[in-house]
């Protein structure tokens, strides 16, 4: 009985079903860490963005040129940046209506930058429900393989013995 134990061998003599689990968790694995290092490097991307442009605004420059800039860099402009201009937006759009009321100006702002924040929310939340559904279901899998295995295991070994 001097059978080679290693890995590749032990997942070429595993049944079907074991090496097709294997190769599901595999290939979920590998997706997974994509998404992973997408999401990481994203984030990443946004941060930078979100800074440089909570740099510019507190520098002091007037929310009219911000607004211009943010505008002209739309398609380059990071969250932060975008929801800054779509209050502006929204306000300017209001001041163009004859609406002078201060609070209904910050009503109006406040309600187009929340909106404008949870589409920047989904964006960024993207991919997070596939991880999260790996992360909950990848165990079960795999204990079904182990499962599967070990019953094959003791069928073998029934067989032996009689």
């Amino acid at each position: 009985m001097n059978q080679d134990l290693s890995i590749l061998q032990l997942v070429m003599h595993a049944s079907f079903v074991v090496q097709l689990v294997m190769l599901l968790l595999l290939i979920i694995s590998v997706a997974s860490w994509a998404a992973i290092f997408r999401k990481l490097f994203a984030l990443k991307k946004v941060k930078s963005l979100n800074e440089s442009f909570e740099r510019d605004f507190w520098s002091g420059s007037s929310l009219n040129d911000l607004f211009a800039a943010a505008t002209q860099n739309a398609r380059t402009a990071g969250p932060m940046e975008r929801i800054f201009a779509s209050g502006m937006r929204e306000a300017q759009k209001l001041r163009e209506r004859r609406i002078t009321d201060p609070a209904t100006l910050m009503d109006g702002a406040r309600r187009a930058m929340r909106a404008s924040f949870q589409r920047e929310m989904d964006v960024i939340e993207t991919h997070l429900s596939f991880l999260a559904s790996v992360g909950s279901v990848s165990p079960y899998v795999g204990l079904f393989g182990t499962v599967w295995g070990i019953m094959h295991a003791f069928t073998g070994l029934a067989a032996l013995t009689q």
